[in-house]
């Protein structure tokens, strides 16, 4: 009996998660419009990344961009000590451990403390999906997270800090939709979360938008991950409310970037650096 509920729950309870996509037009800006100078400045500045695994698949997607563009000159370093050049260095390490946002949060003012924050022009980091499962608490991971860039910011008032939304999980379609939706559906009777349901993630990437977007940089990964090659935006509706999600195409797994995914956002993180390089 049981797993006749299952497979009902799972064909027409699941299935309603995931419908009713919409789609809005994103203008992204090219990489080829990015003025030559611009460019050139980047490759002068001191920058700081930290991240976790959807991160390196960004830093991989800017070399891939570097490649196609010679113009585009970075010092990429895997390291988080801020004496390893006196150069410019586009510095990038891991922060913290998934599953856990308060871990991330504390790695990355180390990070800076220890003299990232002083000797560098730009410094950001960013939380993973994993970090936002649906039963978030989100109100005190964003306090958490204000609190942390309001101090780092009051004791490093000369670096700039880069906001960067929460990176989203996709349902995918045909046999790969039914698959996952059976795990989805399993993980939720045994209590467990399911993390590809981005309510939490866009409620989380709402409040970053609303606090930081018009007064300081913010580089939204989640919406360029959800955006078409050519412009279009894909959400989905749950209890009326618009959501973002990462595109199937974009991903393999479901929650990390592939070679389309990585590139498509390493560009718009290119373009945002170098138009803050000053």
């Amino acid at each position: 009996m049981k797993y006749i509920l299952l497979f009902s729950m799972l064909f027409f309870g699941a299935g309603c998660m995931y419908q009713n996509f919409n789609v809005e037009k994103v203008n992204l800006p090219s990489i080829k419009d990015v003025p030559a100078e611009k460019w050139d400045k980047l490759a002068r500045k001191k920058i700081y990344f930290g991240h976790k695994s959807v991160g390196y698949g960004v830093v991989d997607g800017i070399k891939d961009v570097m490649k196609e563009n010679e113009y585009i000159n970075l010092n990429i370093v895997e390291t988080s000590n801020s004496d390893d050049s006196d150069l410019p260095i586009f510095a990038h390490s891991a922060v913290g451990e998934n599953f856990d946002h308060r871990s991330k949060i504390v790695a990355f003012e180390q990070v800076v403390e220890k003299g990232i924050g002083s000797n560098f022009d730009i410094v950001f980091f960013k939380f993973c999906w994993a970090d936002i499962p649906l039963n978030a608490d989100i109100e005190k991971i964003f306090k958490d997270y204000k609190n942390s860039m309001s101090r780092i910011k009051n004791e490093y008032p000369e670096t700039t800090y880069i906001h960067v939304t929460v990176p989203l999980t996709t349902d995918f379609s045909g046999g790969k939709a039914l698959v996952k939706k059976a795990k989805d559906m399993i993980k939720i009777i045994i209590g467990k979360n399911n993390f590809y349901d981005n309510a939490a993630r866009n409620e989380f990437n709402e409040m970053l938008r609303g606090e930081y977007a018009g007064k300081e940089p913010v580089f939204d990964l989640a919406k360029f991950e959800s955006t078409f090659i050519d412009g279009k935006q894909r959400s989905f509706v749950k209890d009326g409310i618009t959501h973002y999600t990462l595109l199937p195409e974009n991903t393999d797994d479901g929650g990390h970037l592939n070679e389309t995914g990585r590139k498509l956002v390493a560009e718009q993180l290119l373009i945002q650096l170098a138009l803050l390089a000053q």
